[in-house]
């Protein structure tokens, strides 16, 4: 599996607007909406915070990775969100939080759901790359980032 497969340069926004855990969550989960008719833009964030009341899905060091799973999807979805000031998400160090992944699953995947969390999980751990990210200009530059360590993990 290849996260340039879930993930799109639309689906990237390279400056956050939000201020806040729902809000972000927000701005991620509308870029998949739009890309997946069918989806519901509220219930996919209840979803989201839903799971974040069972603990906060900021790893540290400046990363969250949000994910639910969506009764009636038929894939993995995947966005990419960045915010230079950062962002309070109660994450493990209680730091704010710059890069976010959101992953949205099916509800009967729980095999593609755990590669695809493991593969942005390793993705987050090449200090390099998350400096690249957290500098790139534009979605496209941070989507080609992605693109090449996707190819040479």
């Amino acid at each position: 599996m290849h996260l340039t497969d879930l993930l799109s340069p639309d689906s990237i926004i390279a400056e956050l607007r939000g201020g806040d855990k729902t809000s972000v969550l927000q701005e991620l989960a509308s870029v998949l909406v739009d890309r997946s008719p069918g989806l519901d833009l509220e219930d996919l964030v209840n979803i989201l915070l839903e799971r974040e009341q069972l603990g906060s899905t900021g790893i540290g060091d400046g990363i969250a990775i949000p994910h639910g799973k969506v009764a009636h999807l038929d894939r993995l979805l995947v966005s990419f969100g960045r915010t230079s000031r950062g962002v309070p998400f109660e994450a493990m160090d209680d730091r704010p939080v710059h890069l976010f992944f959101l992953l949205v699953a099916p509800e009967n995947s729980a095999g593609m759901h755990l590669k695809a969390l493991a593969k942005i999980s390793r993705l987050l751990q090449d200090s390099a790359l998350k400096k690249s990210l957290r500098e790139a200009p534009d979605r496209e530059t941070i989507f080609d980032l992605i693109s090449r360590w996707d190819r040479n993990p």
